[in-house]
């Protein structure tokens, strides 16, 4: 039998090792959702699309991501994590290539649908197979990594896209950005069929698909309108969909207690939301990644006010990558002097280097972002493991994968959220306007309403122990 922990006996002695490959399973998944957005007017000009043809490649992969995590993160608990995690990177490998080779819009759209699949098959399983096979003391350590990694492959995305496009690699144009994952996973795949350990829930039973198909369709309604609402003008079916939303969580939550009740297996189980503080670090996860807004506003700056090409704006937010790669370093000095208010303190860094971006703007002096900038990286990879390491550790290594799925559903929705409403704003302070200084406005407003949300996020994360010692 494979088992969800390793007794202290029995630590994997290449669980280090075996990191490297799970943290490229962590790495391809937000990289591919950011390097389409640099490559987005080369595939509109090849195949002539439409404005809504282009939303569409983007929205397809993640509403799909998004509406599978918690089902993905299931899997693994159920089916083994290695088991999974192989599945959805030969999967993610294939749509790739599909994407790649895509010969018209609605391939490059099928294509794009099932990376997302795959995506929320692999991502969960990393995060959960970290939680799974390292121990307590080690796991800090081991998450800093975790969220080095979600952070770089962000702001890679921009800099990778822009990069492949402009040296049109084989001639392969903006193809590049989805065949580049091919050799990636022709290595780590074998890599991982030797050196990650199976790990499960030691008492495995089979997947709700009752609860499954119950809280997919529940984060489509909720998910799909947010992300494609915007962009159409807010048309009723998004209104509708946005109010059947709710009905059907309340369905999906009632279903599970009965499943619970009956003896079942449920795909979340309703006590595991009371375990103490687990409700009050997803919330702090939704509006943790109000920064997803931070993306579209601040591009939206640097094209459309500065002027800068794909390639200038990717390496114009690089102090930003170098933070994010010191934050988590830092993490060890962070716990040290703030202890449990670690997360917090990252946030507060991060939204202080946001309300600096919108001070800079508004004074006329974008030359010195890059300080900002850095802060802001450096925030966020200060807060993302430590914050990560609150929710999942006190969830029972059993119920890893799920955890895991919640933890990474949380941010998809903050995301989609935070690009709905704080996108929203910023476009309707902008209007028709397209000069730099009306561009800078809009995005100052948006930076501090990001601000204020992270804000939030870190009082909701503060005097929230790592572990309560609670295992539900």
């Amino acid at each position: 039998m494979t088992h969800s922990h390793q007794a202290k006996g029995s630590l994997d002695p290449r669980r280090w090792t075996a990191l490297a490959i799970l943290l490229t399973g962590a790495f391809l998944p937000p990289l591919d959702f950011f390097i389409v957005n640099v490559a987005l007017p080369s595939i509109r000009e090849d195949f002539h699309a439409s404005a809504s043809t282009m939303q569409l490649i983007i929205s397809g992969y993640a509403t799909t991501y998004a509406v599978m995590l918690i089902t993905g993160g299931r899997l693994g608990d159920l089916y083994g994590r290695r088991n999974v995690f192989l599945a959805g990177m030969v999967a993610f490998a294939a749509a790739s290539a599909l994407c790649g080779f895509a010969w018209s819009p609605a391939v490059l759209i099928a294509g794009r649908i099932l990376q997302g699949f795959a995506a929320a098959i692999m991502a969960p399983q990393a995060l959960a197979s970290i939680n799974a096979i390292f121990p307590e003391h080690e796991k800090s350590k081991a998450l800093s990594f975790y969220a080095l990694t979600f952070g770089v492959a962000s702001m890679a995305g921009l800099f990778l896209g822009g990069t492949l496009i402009a040296l049109n690699v084989f001639s392969l144009g903006w193809r590049s950005i989805f065949l580049i994952n091919l050799p990636v996973i022709a290595i780590a795949a074998p890599a991982a069929l030797v050196l990650l350990r199976e790990t499960r829930s030691e008492n495995a039973r089979k997947l709700d698909l009752g609860g499954a198909t119950l809280i997919a369709l529940a984060l489509f309604a909720l998910i799909s309108p947010l992300i494609e609402g915007r962009e159409h003008g807010w048309p009723n079916w998004s209104i509708l969909m946005l109010s059947a939303s709710v009905p059907l969580l309340l369905l999906f939550w009632r279903y599970e207690q009965k499943v619970g009740a009956a003896g079942g297996d449920p795909i979340v189980e309703p006590r595991l939301l009371q375990v103490p503080g687990l409700k009050r670090g997803l919330l702090s996860a939704l509006f943790f990644y109000a920064f997803a807004a931070f993306w579209l506003t601040f591009s939206v700056y640097q094209q459309g006010g500065l002027g800068r090409t794909p390639f200038e704006a990717g390496v114009a937010i690089l102090p930003a990558a170098v933070g994010f790669v010191l934050g988590p370093f830092a993490s060890g000095s962070i716990l040290r002097l703030f202890g449990r208010y670690s997360a917090a303190a990252g946030m507060t860094l991060e939204a202080a280097g946001l309300f600096a971006t919108a001070a800079l703007i508004s004074f006329g002096a974008p030359e010195y972002l890059f300080v900002a900038l850095f802060f802001i990286g450096a925030g966020q990879g200060i807060a993302l493991p430590n914050l990560v390491k609150t929710v999942v550790a006190r969830v029972d290594p059993a119920k890893s994968g799920l955890a895991s799925g919640l933890v990474n559903s949380m941010l998809q929705i903050g995301g989609a959220l935070a690009t709905a409403l704080i996108g929203g704003l910023f476009f309707s302070i902008l209007g028709s306007s397209s000069d730099v200084g009306s561009i800078g406005h809009a995005y100052s407003v948006a930076a501090v309403a990001i601000g204020l949300c992270l804000l939030v996020a870190g009082w909701l994360s503060a005097d929230l122990p790592f572990n309560n010692g609670v295992h539900r």
